[in-house]
């Protein structure tokens, strides 16, 4: 979701001062540092959330280890329904009905078949021309040695989805970034997709389109 906030929680009789985020998967709050003293974390699961309200300014949250309020203003109720009606993968991926989409060196036969209910043509194992979108697996920098051909069947105003690991062991996103600028392609967006991969968007800038 990658929404975040500058805002005041209320856990019980203690109120802290912070910042919350809501992720793909968590709530999180990172509580200002006083002194020597470490800010209060707290990291709420989705998936624990009983309950949720976005009344007054304020975001409830009911959860398995309790409740929580977040101060966060006008963006309360907004949080409160990403909360109660998070987006699919595709929505967070901008995948459209009228999209040609290609999809290489990417083991995800369900993610694959989630394209194809929501796309007009779906390219698998090849780089269709003038693709709307393209998911391009890379472990490695060895699979990133793909995206110069990516780049020339992209539409222009395309996107590319670079599929890696998450973490130091594998393709470093510095690394990704440095070979988009060599194409004169730039990133735009972070996505989860799945629990040990995340997803890089890299565009054509609007003023060389």
């Amino acid at each position: 979701m990658g929404a975040e906030a500058r805002c005041q929680l209320r856990v019980g009789e203690a109120v802290h001062e912070g910042k919350a985020l809501l992720e793909t998967d968590e709530l999180l709050f990172r509580g200002e540092k006083r002194g020597t003293e470490r800010g209060m974390r707290l990291a709420i699961p989705l998936a624990s959330i009983r309950g949720v309200s976005g009344a007054n300014g304020a975001l409830r949250v009911l959860f398995e280890g309790g409740d929580a309020t977040f101060v966060l203003g006008d963006q309360a109720e907004k949080w409160a329904e990403k909360i109660r009606s998070p987006k699919s993968l595709i929505d967070k991926l901008d995948v459209k009905p009228e999209h040609t989409v290609s999809v290489v060196a990417l083991d995800a036969s369900g993610f694959i078949e989630s394209l194809r209910a929501r796309a007009a043509r779906v390219v698998s194992g090849r780089f269709a021309p003038r693709s709307n979108v393209i998911f391009l697996g890379a472990e490695n920098a060895a699979g990133l040695s793909r995206l110069e051909k990516a780049a020339a069947a992209m539409a222009r105003d395309g996107a590319i989805w670079v599929v890696h690991p998450k973490g130091t062991a594998g393709l470093r996103d510095t690394e990704i970034f440095a070979e988009a600028k060599r194409l004169g392609l730039t990133y735009t967006k972070v996505a989860r997709f799945s629990a040990t991969h995340t997803a890089e968007k890299l565009v054509i800038p609007k003023a060389s389109r």
